[in-house]
């Protein structure tokens, strides 16, 4: 067999570094903070690099679609609401930021309690033990109800559930991001897998009513996203639901005839999955567009964005 012996590097070629193109340079350094700056100051500091750059960019994206007239829809699911972020995205909303919600099933169910309530999320396991999980009588009789008669309306589970809330009594009912998009004349959708949310389970569930809804409510997102040329598609936090409807609604607005190619999308989650990089980001961008990973925890990351896009704002 072959013998081999250490190879010899003393005739390796070398060049002089200043002629070496390199990637990171003095003035891409990040700077520290001093007591006192502002947020604006914060970011500005923040190193030229990498995922600080692309947070900047989806920041400018953002205010110019609002200063174009162009739409920002939200697609999430609901861990946002069960962090803490409703209040921050009511005031988007009510700062015609976001043009457009959209949803999963579990969005209604935390969005309803809270605005009851006050409080929300149980405590899967031990209640999963009892058999009792899901059953909060109010959520499902309520939202049922609401779901049934805004079906026959005509309208979709997102503005049936919003008007039921804005026109209630409920103690906290400000705290509804539905409530406040029924109360601004935005679109909600809520885009539903039977059998995923725990109002299914109830005996006031109607799977006509709830299926009939949630198609209206698709073919609402569709006409949303028929006119997001020029505009910001953002999941927050959905893995699977928002991302696939989302390809459905683009596929059919460009079937139609609509232009949409020059967008932006955003995926923003503490773990990038499959299916929020291929259908929010990779497919719809691959012929013109552009599209940003934020990874990060969304009660850190989304407030944090929030209030870059309004400081940029003015």
């Amino acid at each position: 067999m072959k013998k081999y012996r250490p190879v010899s590097l003393r005739k390796v070629k070398t060049y002089p570094l200043k002629k070496r193109t390199s990637k990171v340079s003095l003035d891409a350094l990040a700077v520290p903070h001093r007591k006192g700056d502002t947020l604006r100051t914060f970011i500005d500091k923040l190193p030229d690099i990498l995922a600080a750059n692309d947070f900047r960019n989806v920041v400018k994206a953002i205010v110019e679609a609002q200063q174009n007239n162009r739409p920002v829809i939200l697609a999430m699911g609901a861990h946002p609401i069960k962090v803490g972020l409703s209040p921050v995205i009511i005031s988007l909303i009510e700062k015609g930021i976001i043009t457009a919600l959209a949803t999963n099933g579990a969005c209604i169910i935390h969005d309803f309690e809270i605005s009851l309530a006050g409080h929300t999320s149980e405590d899967v396991a031990e209640e999963l033990c009892k058999g009792t999980f899901g059953m909060a009588r109010e959520t499902g009789m309520y939202l049922n109800k609401a779901i049934k008669e805004g079906v026959r309306k005509g309208h979709g589970i997102g503005k049936s559930v919003g008007e039921m809330i804005h026109k209630s009594k409920f103690k906290f009912k400000k705290q509804s991001i539905f409530a406040s998009a029924f109360k601004l004349d935005i679109p909600a959708t809520v885009h539903v897998a039977l059998g995923t949310d725990i109002i299914h389970m109830h005996p006031d569930a109607d799977g006509s009513a709830i299926g009939e809804g949630s198609f209206i409510d698709f073919r609402l997102f569709t006409s949303v996203v028929s006119d997001l040329e020029g505009g910001i598609y953002i999941n927050l936090g959905s893995a699977v639901i928002m991302p696939e409807v989302f390809l459905k609604a683009l596929t059919i607005a460009r079937n139609l005839g609509n232009t949409v190619e020059h967008i932006t999308t955003v995926n923003m989650d503490f773990i990038q999955h499959y299916r929020p990089r291929e259908n929010v980001l990779k497919r719809p961008t691959m012929k013109k567009g552009a599209a940003y990973a934020l990874t990060g925890h969304h009660e850190i990351m989304f407030p944090l964005l929030a209030a870059a896009v309004i400081e940029e704002m003015g």
